[in-house]
């Protein structure tokens, strides 16, 4: 498939259910950046992040015959890994109340904090889609020094890809531009 025409969601679930393993593997290349993002942006771990993930898309598999004709599947996996996140929220925040309220072993629940716009997840998936039409040496090097736990120094970065250190600058500079450039067009 060019990346002029990417696979719409309904042709993605339709290939999915005929139980062909590129569909699948597009399906996690396209959403699979979306669906890790939300657990962090609620300030889980990437342990926390990883775990749910694995939950979303093993939901997508066990209610792939249910979804809809018009199923969007970036709110669809978005409204699942939220929940998977706020489910561990409320785990981790349980607090066992202090004797001198009496209440023995009772829990209090803290509130669930409040969702992100849904602003944020359309400007994630708008990132995503902009990445994966970008070449895979700027995709590669955009995720390295912009998506990784701690941001690497060049030096590493240019030894993991293979290029000068000297280089990273004006390469990262012209990734981004292109991927402006594409961002820019996929709003119009």
């Amino acid at each position: 498939m060019s990346k002029n025409h990417e696979k719409t969601d309904q042709e993605l679930i339709d290939a999915c259910r005929a139980g062909r393993s590129d569909a699948w593997q597009e399906v996690l290349t396209r959403y699979e950046r979306l669906v890790f993002s939300i657990p962090l942006t609620y300030g889980l771990s990437r342990a926390d992040a990883a775990d749910i993930a694995q939950l979303t898309f093993c939901a997508l598999v066990e209610r792939l015959d249910h979804l809809r004709p018009d199923s969007n599947l970036a709110a669809w996996l978005a409204t699942v890994a939220r929940r998977h996140a706020f489910r561990l929220l409320r785990q981790q925040q349980r607090q066992p109340l202090g004797q001198e309220e009496d209440i023995g072993d009772s829990l209090l629940l803290m509130k669930d904090p409040a969702p992100p716009p849904a602003a944020a997840w359309e400007r994630v998936e708008w990132l995503n889609q902009g990445l994966r039409l970008l070449d895979q040496r700027c995709q590669k090097l955009l995720l390295r020094l912009y998506f990784s736990e701690e941001p690497p120094a060049y030096e590493v970065v240019a030894a993991e890809l293979g290029l000068r250190v000297g280089s990273i600058g004006p390469i990262r500079g012209r990734c981004l531009e292109r991927l402006r450039l594409i961002l820019l067009e996929r709003s119009a």
